[in-house]
């Protein structure tokens, strides 16, 4: 049995595709922030189970609850902009039916941003553990959380889709709130940062993404995007520089 997790906070225009996507899972959860919109709704339309929760600011948290309510020996996990496709469920009913020695697997995900995939840049290596046995082990971080299992884990050669952003007003919204977030736990973790971190970093990151990753070929989206992961790398430092001068 395979059970699929999403979390959601005011996700009207995304949660529709991302719930279509994981109908084949023998459940699905999803652990909604409290949405004012008609998140909610639409998910209890499509047969998933709602619990209501509040993220207050930890996504470990959040997923943990998931996994802890989930039912089945399987879980994924799929965020509300996200979305399975048929080759990759076609992929993890095979895999599942199989008796790998395997306790959980990292998925590629390719992005979708501003009318184009990006194929290269940052996004274009990303591979995110989302699928394991719900005993394997915890989610752990805040914030840009991770899941950490204990066994042998694989790969999955399809990918699935994420379509983050829709506008720029959004990306810098949401690049706020995690930035935010990133630098608490650093402050947290007693993590120091120099003037010169505030400058080295996010060009260094601009430098490697757009340049060395080669994001130019993806066009426009590819130069917002890198500009946009840069600013979150400058705003991270910026808000942890402040919160030590804050204590000094």
């Amino acid at each position: 049995m395979i059970s699929a997790i999403v979390l959601s906070h005011n996700d009207q225009d995304t949660i529709r595709q991302c719930l279509s996507s994981v109908l084949w899972c023998d459940e699905v959860i999803v652990v909604d922030d409290n949405s004012t919109d008609a998140t909610i709704g639409i998910a209890k339309k499509t047969g998933a189970k709602v619990c209501i929760r509040a993220l207050n600011d930890d996504f470990s948290e959040q997923r943990n609850f998931g996994l802890f309510n989930a039912k089945g020996d399987w879980v994924l996990f799929v965020d509300s902009d996200e979305a399975i496709t048929e080759d990759l469920q076609k992929e993890i009913r095979q895999i599942l039916n199989k008796e790998t020695g395997k306790v959980g697997y990292f998925v590629k995900r390719n992005d979708y941003f501003m009318g184009s995939w990006l194929l290269h840049g940052e996004t274009a290596n990303v591979r995110l553990l989302r699928l394991a046995k719900k005993e394997s082990g915890c989610w752990q971080r805040p914030v840009h959380e991770v899941w950490v299992v204990k066994g042998s884990v694989g790969e999955l050669n399809k990918p699935f889709h994420h379509f983050p952003h829709p506008n720029v007003a959004q990306f810098l919204e949401k690049i706020n709130s995690y930035s935010s977030l990133q630098a608490k736990l650093l402050y947290r973790d007693n993590v120091r940062v120099y003037w010169w971190h505030i400058i080295a970093y996010p060009a260094g990151k601009f430098f490697v993404n757009y340049i060395w990753r080669l994001g130019f070929l993806d066009g426009t989206a590819g130069a917002v995007m890198a500009i946009m992961m840069s600013f979150h790398s400058f705003l991270v430092r910026a808000k942890l520089w402040q919160l030590r001068d804050r204590k000094t």
